[in-house]
């Protein structure tokens, strides 16, 4: 089981970046993907996550509304469109699955729910 995670870069506020992340060794159509992103000096948090079972999506309140996380099977690859940009938005994203990851809706932003993680992709939000 490996996830590919791609697509960080340096961008200016109010600015937009996709991030991929490519999966190998096993099929998305039974395993849920989350992203999670670490700022420096903070605590790894959960920002979106996309189930396996009906395709619901979930996200954090700081990001509701500006971030789209969707997927293409075909592609075995889950994306997190991110527009409106801002600084707080700066870190390391990682995508990460697991049995669990999805399924449940209070738990998607939970990291015992996700066993593989990719090895993360720096966004940077800076003028």
């Amino acid at each position: 089981v490996q996830l590919q995670a791609s697509g960080g870069g340096l961008v200016q506020p109010g600015g937009s970046l996709r991030l991929s992340c490519a999966a190998s060794g096993f099929s998305l159509d039974y395993y849920g993907i989350g992203w999670f992103r670490q700022a420096p000096g903070k605590l790894r948090e959960g920002v979106a996550c996309i189930n396996d079972v009906d395709g619901s999506t979930y996200y954090s309140g700081s990001v509701k509304g500006r971030f789209t996380i969707s997927r293409d099977n075909a592609k075995n690859t889950v994306y997190l469109q991110m527009n409106s940009l801002k600084s707080e938005d700066t870190g390391v994203y990682y995508c990460a699955t697991g049995a669990w990851a999805g399924k449940e809706a209070g738990t998607w932003h939970e990291e015992d729910r996700y066993d593989y993680w990719g090895q993360g992709t720096l966004v940077t939000v800076s003028s």
